[in-house]
């Protein structure tokens, strides 16, 4: 067969990726595609040219996130191949600014996520640093606090987080002057421009051993002593929990560690006990995924728990949920942002001094909760390894559920340790008769009612995103949901406060509501395009509240009609 240039050219550099291809299942696939492509059914052809054409379209980019994507062969793919270049890369600018220095390696439980952190372990080692490998699969807030326990130079994380099945990641985290927090610019530029740099795969040496594995209570016993001791000694413990790890890595750190501050034993949801990186009872391995937590409410259902408690896969998040009889399970999840004010009223509790931050897309309650008690506050673009960096950080959290309630020890997200916090602030409640919902009233008359929602939109074709943010970049909206548009920032502009990033901010006024807020941003991790929504309500009375919640979920449903409108989603 006479193939095109483009075509040949195509095929020749799937060829090379095959012979370089150090696994076995991915060869194998990339070998079934090449045969399809040229064997004789023109229909299998044709699906097979357009699979290879979109792996070999370019490379996985590392970014600030490091890298995430589905798993299979070819460059633009999660697999041992990529993985290996990035880890050459990570070491090369590593060894630079810590020549001989420690690199700490954590994985989930997810398909080929040890065989992605013993690659890494051993492109360490040949490049001449010193590298443990944690024992097993365990949450991301452990390896996060490997990383400043053991004073690291550069830790890995090998996971996808609450993404598919299909899906791994490769998160990075540097000491330093970035104190064991994710990677933020220049360093994400300066790592990938040394992936860049590694030319052929057989170029990058791998030790055959070197690095250390150390006993599994070595590593958990100080991170659980750490969690544990953020809860007062004297405070109450009587409360009943469901929890469930959702098929991740949460469940044996979770249970310890409530054990170990002296909580009664949580009821695990049985089926999503144990971890299965096929993710069997659930579509998304997300709280915030609709269906995701019906498991979850069963159990609760028959147990009669004081509150629900899950992890993502890989517990940097926490969700929580509250009776609620108004609910056809019985439960109401909490949003993020409720979770986030609560951590931060209990925080602030316990005399906390330093800054308190959170994103420009999650509340600005928290703004309010931080001048009230006389403490700093600070406004970051989305994800922690913006949060992290807020000077003389005490407390943070970010709408997508996730918290850090001790950053000296965790400099990033940790489901299980701010699930300590909320348990001992719900049973701290509970002893004096009143609820989690109880202080979130008493938030609300205090400060006005924040509430938030999101418009999440998943595209198949990630055109479709870049032409909605088009569209309302060229024809702004000056309404929305009958309140006047005051203000539309382009955040791609950056500003003396953030630096630049695909997004718009619009602020809203009107009757009825002391101020409004929308964000629109393309997600980091996801194919969504995220809108995130907030009207502040004032609320007179305690007899108010109920005719202020719906009056602000009447404007929330009206400005996610509205914006879906003016962006053509």
């Amino acid at each position: 067969m006479t193939l095109p240039p483009d075509t040949a050219d195509l095929l020749a550099r799937a060829r090379t990726w095959l012979a370089e291809d150090p696994d076995p299942d991915t060869r194998a696939e990339l070998a079934d595609l090449l045969a399809s492509a040229e064997g004789p059914a023109e229909e299998q052809q044709c699906a097979a040219w357009s699979e290879l054409a979109e792996r070999f379209a370019g490379t996985l980019q590392f970014g600030t996130a490091g890298l995430r994507g589905e798993m299979g062969a070819g460059p633009m793919r999660m697999n041992r191949a990529v993985v290996i270049r990035a880890a050459a890369g990570l070491a090369a600018y590593v060894g630079k600014r810590s020549p001989g220095g420690l690199v700490v390696i954590g994985y989930d439980a997810r398909h080929k996520s040890y065989d992605f952190a013993r690659d890494t372990a051993a492109v360490v080692v040949a490049a001449g640093l010193r590298a443990v490998l944690l024992p097993g699969p365990l949450p991301t807030p452990v390896l996060a606090f490997a990383v400043r326990h053991l004073d690291a130079a550069a830790g890995v994380m090998v996971t996808a987080s609450h993404n598919p099945p299909r899906d791994n990641g490769y998160k990075v985290y540097l000491g330093g002057e970035l104190e064991g927090a994710q990677i933020v610019p220049p360093h994400d530029a300066g790592i990938a421009a040394e992936i860049d740099a590694v030319a052929a795969l057989a170029d990058v040496p791998l030790a055959a051993d070197g690095w250390e594995v150390p006993d599994r209570d070595a590593v958990l016993d100080p991170y659980l002593a750490r969690a544990a001791g953020l809860v007062d000694p004297g405070s109450p413990r009587e409360l009943s929990v469901v929890y469930t790890p959702m098929h991740g890595v949460g469940r044996d750190a979770f249970l310890a560690a409530f054990e170990r501050a002296g909580f009664p034993a949580p009821a695990v949801v049985a089926a999503q006990a144990d971890p299965d990186p096929d993710f069997p009872t659930v579509g998304f391995p997300n709280p915030e995924e609709p269906g995701a937590m019906d498991l979850a409410f069963e159990t609760a259902k028959a147990l009669g728990p004081d509150i629900v408690i899950a992890n993502d896969p890989d517990a940097d998040r926490l969700a929580v949920a509250v009776p609620d009889a108004d609910s056809p399970s019985g439960w109401r999840m909490l949003r993020g942002d409720e979770v986030g004010v609560l951590l931060a009223a209990h925080v602030v509790n316990k005399q906390a001094e330093g800054t308190f931050a959170t994103t420009i897309v999650s509340s600005s309650l928290l703004s309010r909760i931080a001048a009230a008690a006389g403490l700093g506050y600070a406004e970051t673009l989305t994800g922690f390894k913006w949060i992290s960096r807020a000077p003389g950080l005490r407390y943070g959290y970010e709408e997508a559920l996730g918290y850090c309630v001790d950053p000296d020890a965790v400099r990033d997200k940790d489901g299980i340790s701010a699930a300590l916090l909320l348990a001992e602030l719900a049973a701290g409640l509970k002893a004096a008769g009143r609820t989690l919902g109880d202080l979130l009233d008493e938030l609300a008359l205090g400060h006005g009612l924040h509430a938030t929602d999101q418009l999440a939109v998943r595209v198949a074709d990630l055109r479709l995103i870049a032409a909605a943010m088009s569209r309302l970049r060229e024809q702004p909206p000056v309404a929305l949901a009958g309140l006047r548009v005051d203000s539309a920032d382009d955040l791609e502009q950056g500003s003396a406060d953030l630096p630049p990033t695909d997004g718009l901010r619009y602020r809203l006024s009107g009757p009825g509501v002391d101020s409004a807020r929308v964000v629109v941003r393309p997600s980091g991790t996801e194919p969504k395009l995220k809108c995130y929504l907030e009207v502040v309500v004032p609320v007179a009375s305690a007899d108010a509240l109920a005719a202020a919640r719906s009056a602000a979920a009447g404007l929330l449903a009206a400005l996610k009609r509205d914006l879906s409108a003016a962006a053509g989603i």
